[in-house]
């Protein structure tokens, strides 16, 4: 009798592991990140309970005081360490408050490209309480007149290669009243200023943290700019909430403070500056700073400064796998990709030539108040819906009308749900936390993007303007753009 019960006790640990696989072969992988939501959510009501406010700023200062001599900037042959770039950002800080035309608080545009300046004069700004408008460097004429009157920013500061771009609209800016400044040693353009001369004879004293008192939660921290597939390019008001929500969920990535991470994606918008910039700083990581992407130097860089976790987009998976094939292709310590817009042919093809890389895909937008991660790894999939996910930040799938462009409702007036397996427009209700702050100097575009009446009379939801399709295993998968989207 012993012998039978111990056999079945036997037979039993195994079949019931193997029963709840087949049954449910995400249960284990659902519960772990079921943990990694419960973390997210603790660690972000835990910084937005800090007092002071705690902002992105406060923890570079912190991995400041806690790894001082470690490199966090790497850029060609140029290495900084976190001291390094502490300093080199209050010596741009202190400049600034020097310059005539600036005040502590006020907007500023930031013109330049992928370089540590860049994200020294970030810093700088964020010291001094300055919500920063970060244009794209290859826009020229009326487009970057546009964006930069979005903001209202009262200062720009140029990348000196970026001086004729600047010249082309400087007689508008000297007509508001704008202080420009180029990051050049001289210049002899009427209306520019030099600014690199001032930030070396400047001091690296620490900024008083009074400078930045008037900031909260709600404050302005950068605007980004999102092209529509007509029209100007649309500011995003990213506000130091949402930052403080992007530390947070830097963490679920995996990334940890001993990797090294590669960033050739533009930092003028969210994936360069938030998934790269922002999280190398939560995570107390370093920081490989491409001027832009190269697909023939791609994998000789990842070599050289041993990268371990890199970013993409779908073009630049793509563009990967069109090079001619090497024999030291996967000759690498990278682990890990994270990014998103990949198709299911290009990974495939990726993880067959490169090796065995982790693709972390996700699905995020700018302005956006909902995103899903692909925790699971299917190929193809932007990510996986959990029930907790759901539970706190409410969305839905509902029928849209392609030849009307609208989502379809019912006689109610109320819209239409759509069922697994059919194509959808995702929605996001708009909650405290899931906000949606919309979009600077156009109430037109923010009103479009809003959808009343979804579910019940009077409620409020984002609009993505994406088509998306949830199948029976419950993965999200991105269908196609509607509307003024990209």
């Amino acid at each position: 009798m012993e012998l039978y019960l111990i056999s079945t006790i036997l037979a039993g640990a195994v079949i019931i592991p193997l029963a709840v696989k087949t049954l449910f072969p995400y249960l284990l992988i659902d519960l772990l990140y079921f943990g990694v939501l419960l973390r997210i959510l603790l660690k972000y009501v835990a910084s937005r309970r800090r007092r002071p406010p705690f902002f992105a700023l406060d923890r570079f200062l912190e991995q400041t005081a806690a790894l001082p001599d470690k490199p966090f900037i790497v850029f060609g042959d140029e290495t900084y360490t976190y001291a390094d770039t502490d300093k080199k950002s209050n010596k741009i800080a202190n400049a600034l408050q020097s310059q005539p035309g600036y005040e502590a608080g006020v907007t500023v545009a930031l013109f330049m490209g992928n370089e540590p300046s860049f994200l020294f004069t970030w810093l700088a700004l964020a010291k001094l309480g300055s919500p920063v408008a970060l244009l794209n460097y290859n826009i020229r004429s009326m487009s970057l007149l546009h964006c930069f009157n979005c903001c209202k920013a009262k200062v720009l500061i140029a990348a000196a290669e970026l001086k004729e771009a600047v010249e082309d609209v400087l007689p508008s800016l000297l007509e508001q009243g704008v202080t420009v400044l180029l990051l050049a040693k001289c210049c002899d353009t009427p209306g520019i200023e030099s600014f690199s001369d001032k930030v070396e004879e400047a001091s690296d004293a620490p900024l008083p943290r009074s400078l930045r008192s008037h900031v909260t939660l709600k404050s302005p921290a950068v605007y980004i700019y999102t092209s529509g597939t007509t029209g100007l390019p649309k500011a995003a008001l990213v506000n130091q909430n949402r930052f403080v929500s992007a530390l947070a969920v830097t963490s679920s990535y995996g990334v940890t403070s001993k990797d090294i991470m590669y960033v050739n994606l533009p930092l003028y918008h969210t994936a360069g500056f938030l998934v790269g910039f922002l999280g190398c700083i939560e995570i107390g990581s370093t920081i490989v700073l491409k001027r832009k992407f190269s697909a023939s130097q791609f994998w000789d860089d990842c070599r050289k400064y041993n990268v371990t976790v890199v970013q993409y987009i779908g073009e630049v998976m793509r563009y990967l796998c069109c090079t001619p094939k090497r024999d030291n292709d996967r000759d690498h310590k990278v682990r890990l990709a994270i990014g998103n817009g990949v198709r299911a042919e290009v990974w495939r093809e990726f993880l067959n030539r490169f090796g065995n890389i982790k693709v972390l895909e996700f699905y995020a937008s700018t302005e956006g108040n909902v995103g899903f991660l692909n925790y699971a790894g299917k190929i193809g999939a932007v990510g996986r819906v959990h029930f907790l996910h759901q539970k706190l930040f409410p969305y839905i799938l509902v029928k849209y009308d392609t030849e009307r462009d609208e989502p379809m409702r019912d006689a109610n007036g109320l819209c239409i749900e759509a069922l697994k397996g059919e194509t959808g427009l995702l929605v996001s209700k708009i909650t405290d936390i899931a906000p949606f702050v919309g979009y600077a100097q156009n109430e037109e575009q923010t009103e479009k993007k809003k959808l009343r009446n979804v579910l019940k009379k009077g409620d409020l939801y984002f609009n993505t303007g994406d088509l998306m399709k949830i199948d029976k295993d419950n993965f999200i998968y991105f269908q196609d753009r509607v509307g003024d989207t990209f």
